[in-house]
């Protein structure tokens, strides 16, 4: 019996202390102020598109900036809250990117049907969709990173919902700075290349996130 005891001791004083996981909620909430850092620095170096404050009075155009920050704050709770096995009994929240993305669809829509006549579509194209990715590489390999961290069982979504809140960063950056006014063409290049987005980052969360 005193060899037990001795054991128990011995196991209880070489314990290490395990630091407390942050709350989801407090997780995302950093996420989101580091987005919203790491915007105001982009256009800070970019700087801002001429007419913004004109544009800013053109409720469609407030109302896609709105509706693309809304995926911004969804997807950011939601790659939080995928990061844990059990979604911190949470599911409805992790899953609220898809009522987002229905929403931001609609915006879209009635902006493209009030683009009448429609705007001259720009000279460039993909471009567009290259910018936003280059852009959105670093908010995706440092949300990457903190998600290695915990133990994800649901690392496809994991990973693709934190590529779509990388590309929407880089989104609101491109629409903040480019001199653009075509919705058929902002539709095209920056917001159909979404899906890839959230393909690859199925693909990546699959390979970098599983344990």
């Amino acid at each position: 019996m005193g060899n037990i005891d001795e054991l128990i001791n011995k196991l209880a004083q070489d314990s290490t202390a395990v630091k407390r996981a942050s709350h989801p909620f407090l997780l995302g909430s950093e996420w989101m102020v580091a987005a919203l850092i790491y915007l105001a620095v982009a256009l800070l170096l970019s700087g801002a598109r001429h007419d913004l404050w004109l544009e800013l009075h053109k409720p469609w155009f407030v109302a896609e900036l709105a509706a693309l920050a809304g995926i911004l704050i969804c997807t950011s709770l939601s790659a939080a809250l995928l990061s844990y096995p059990d979604l911190h009994q949470k599911r409805s929240i992790a899953f609220s990117p898809i009522a987002a993305f229905v929403l931001f669809v609609l915006v879209m829509l009635f902006a493209w049907r009030a683009d009448n006549p429609p705007a001259p579509l720009p000279v460039h194209s993909f471009e567009c969709t290259l910018s936003i990715s280059l852009v959105s590489l670093l908010p995706a390999a440092w949300t990457f990173h903190v998600m290695r961290k915990f133990a994800s069982t649901h690392s496809r979504w994991a990973g693709g919902i934190a590529c779509l809140f990388a590309f929407s960063v880089g989104a609101l950056w491109l629409r903040l700075y480019e001199q653009n006014d075509s919705i058929m063409h902002v539709i095209r290049w920056h917001y159909l290349p979404m899906a890839g987005a959230g393909i690859a980052g199925m693909w990546l969360g699959k390979r970098v996130l599983k344990w």
